[in-house]
């Protein structure tokens, strides 16, 4: 009875103190307070099994192993709202409203947070779904990932909470963790996400919950949907919401005039840049729930609410430099370096210029004062030059290189396109250990160093090109600073490792110009070798499935050069995989081979992904909408309403998974 008492008074007072922390961001304890607590609590759970329960606070650490998402039909349709862009336009809904309704009404007037909308369903005061909002009828069952956030009551508190409920909101990814997460890309050579908001969205669409929780989201709620809500109003609803638990924002009013919604907006449209969190806009809501349902719906939002959206945020600052770099492909792109200025709650001290023709339209001088627009982008733009603060003590008018700032060779520009290339492949440092970073990330050759150590090994004169990386040895490293011999025989067993990568994924490694993973995946499946691949003609290699023109050229181009093909047949000396298995090939065939189908629903036998994998292995193309091209549609449970009725419409045939893997049987 005393551990069961102890497990109870522990799992009650992290329930406070996470509140405490992610809904009021009042934390009464020290964070190592909090984690001796968390971890006296799993020490007794895990002594005492038979006390589990599944809402305990340890539990929202994630774990590595969930099953593909379900869709799940919404009960209440999750509709988008209508957009206005000026004062005019909310005063039109204004007065609509008031006609429509002809008695007295208010307006809550909420920012609208830039994140991902989730829904939650909760029964018996407990949280029982978590789901998107997909394609508004139906959604993503995402309740693992989402238990992992702390913002999200597991169990709510107090009491008056209908038996059954939804709650709206949004998933979020607050500045400070949308920082820390993309300077991690980056050092990883991953893909840097554009803004919190598709962060915050491809989090939330992780298979392992273990990363959800890593990555630190938030959830902020707005909207309660039941049959027994315990008021007939918007605003008292939320309020009620809170005491239960729930992270409302604070910043809700209540406006009964027009002039106060435009002084909410007025206020909002500067504070914003305050906020922990990304907004995009406010929203606008008729707070009684009787006359919500009096005004109805529109076949795609509520006739009762409207967003009015935010101008994109623009600063003014001094453009110092321009600075050029080179990227792997030989790329020149320009950067301008600019006085830090505060810009969406980050400061901001580079913007891209994108290419000449940009620099060119801009007319831009060194000293201008300049206007930079970040409108949800990771390097903000520049948008505008201020010609009257020019004067007449004004810099050098800025122009684009005409040789490579690296290596000094002339650069070109290729027909149809806007950027300048140095065609210095062989010889461009950038160019060179971009190549190499490339050929080691996680989705090539997955290979343990990062850019930092490919840059020591280049310039130790160790590494030239990829195959150098193989001649390495446990003596060549240990003469470079900061390698321990167990880094570097950890190295040597990564290198080991990365000769039994398949074919598609060492041709993407190659890094040739506009082969990505699905490019080589094409051609790997097509050609089957490398022999067969350098082979093949610009005809023949347009003749694969959406290999176009340029692709053709690129990879024509790539085996033409000397350098390259003596690259290759290095590394294939080295052990690297430069054909499909014979085994993988055993198991190919042509039977879908023509054919393109689409995957709709949840499945039974094997993943969406298995499936996907099955169609590219006999021949058939994958495409995610119908159109007049499709010839199946491989549906599963829960197949989506708007793929349905488009099939219906066109004649596409539907099939199901006994007869797809009858249909590829031998």
């Amino acid at each position: 009875m005393e551990v069961e008492n102890r497990i109870k008074t522990l799992r009650e007072a992290l329930e406070q103190h996470n509140y405490n922390y992610y809904v009021l961001s009042a934390p009464t304890i020290s964070d190592f307070e909090f984690d001796r607590m968390m971890r006296e609590l799993q020490e007794l759970e895990a002594a005492h099994p038979e006390l589990a329960d599944p809402d305990s606070p340890t539990r929202r650490v994630g774990s590595d192993l969930s099953r593909a998402f379900e869709q799940v039909v919404h009960k209440y349709p999750m509709l988008s709202l209508g957009n206005t862009y000026s004062e005019e336009e909310v005063r039109d809904f204004y007065t609509r409203v008031a006609r429509d309704l002809n008695e007295p009404f208010e307006i809550v007037a909420e920012l609208k947070y830039d994140g991902t909308s989730i829904s939650l369903t909760y029964e018996g005061g407990r949280l029982i779904r978590a789901v998107t909002r997909g394609d508004g009828t139906r959604g993503d069952d995402v309740t693992a990932n989402v238990k992992t956030i702390r913002s999200v009551p597991l169990r709510l508190w107090g009491s008056g909470f209908p038996a059954a409920f939804e709650v709206r909101g949004e998933i979020l990814l607050p500045w400070a963790e949308f920082d820390r997460l993309n300077r991690e890309r980056e050092e990883q050579e991953e893909p840097l996400f554009a803004n919190p908001r598709n962060a915050a969205s491809g989090t939330l669409k992780q298979q392992s919950p273990a990363v959800v929780a890593a990555r630190k989201l938030d959830a902020y709620f707005y909207y309660l949907l039941g049959e027994e809500l315990p008021a007939e109003t918007h605003y008292d609803n939320l309020e009620a919401a809170r005491a239960w638990g729930f992270k409302i924002p604070g910043v809700i009013r209540l406006c009964r005039s027009l002039e106060e919604i435009y002084d909410y907006i007025a206020y909002w449209d500067v504070e914003r840049k305050n906020l922990p969190v990304a907004t995009d806009g406010i929203v606008l809501k008729v707070n009684s729930l009787r006359q919500q349902r009096h005004l109805g719906f529109t076949a795609k939002s509520p006739r009762w609410a409207i967003a009015y959206k935010f101008q994109a945020e623009r600063a003014a600052t001094r453009l110092n430099s321009v600075s050029f770099q080179v990227g792997r492909t030989g790329a020149v792109t320009p950067v301008a370096n600019l006085e830090p200025v505060l810009l969406a709650g980050t400061t901001v001290k580079r913007a891209s210029l994108h290419n000449a023709d940009i620099i060119e339209g801009l007319d831009l001088h060194l000293g201008d004062r300049v206007y930079v627009e970040k409108g949800g982008e990771i390097i903000p733009k520049i948008v505008g030059v201020d010609i009257e603060a020019r004067g007449l003590l004004a810099g050098d008018k800025v122009r684009f290189v005409r040789s490579c700032p690296e290596c000094g060779t002339p650069l070109v520009r290729l027909e149809g396109e806007a950027a300048h290339y140095c065609p210095n492949e062989s010889g461009c440092p950038p160019q060179i250990k971009g190549r190499i970073v490339h050929f080691v990330t996680r989705k090539a050759m997955n290979i343990n160093i990062g850019p930092e150590t490919v840059e020591d090994l280049y310039d130790a004169g160790y590494v030239k090109d990829a195959a150098d990386l193989y001649t390495l040895t446990v003596a060549d490293l240990s003469r470079l600073e900061r390698w321990a011999e167990k880094s570097a025989r950890n190295l040597m067993a990564s290198l080991e490792e990365s000769r039994q990568v398949p074919f598609e994924r060492v041709l993407y490694a190659l890094g040739i110009r506009f082969v990505g993973e699905t490019v080589a995946k094409r051609l790997a499946a097509a050609f089957h070798s490398i022999e067969a691949l350098a082979q093949a003609s610009p005809a023949d290699l347009v003749a694969v499935d959406e290999i176009g023109e340029r692709i053709a050229q690129s990879v024509s181009r790539y085996f033409s050069d000397e350098k390259n093909r003596t690259l290759v047949s290095r590394l294939k000396e080295q052990g690297l995989r430069m054909a499909v298995s014979e085994e993988r090939l055993a198991d190919r065939s042509e039977r879908l081979k023509g054919l393109t189908i689409v995957i709709s629903g949840t499945f039974a036998r094997h993943s969406r992904d298995e499936y996907k994998a099955m169609i590219e292995r006999h021949g058939g193309k994958n495409s995610g909408s119908v159109s007049g091209k499709t010839d199946y549609i491989l549906a599963g449970e829960n197949m989506g309403p708007a793929k349905l009725e488009k099939a219906a419409r066109l004649g596409v045939r539907i099939i199901h998974e006994e007869e797809f893997l009858n249909l590829i049987a031998e």
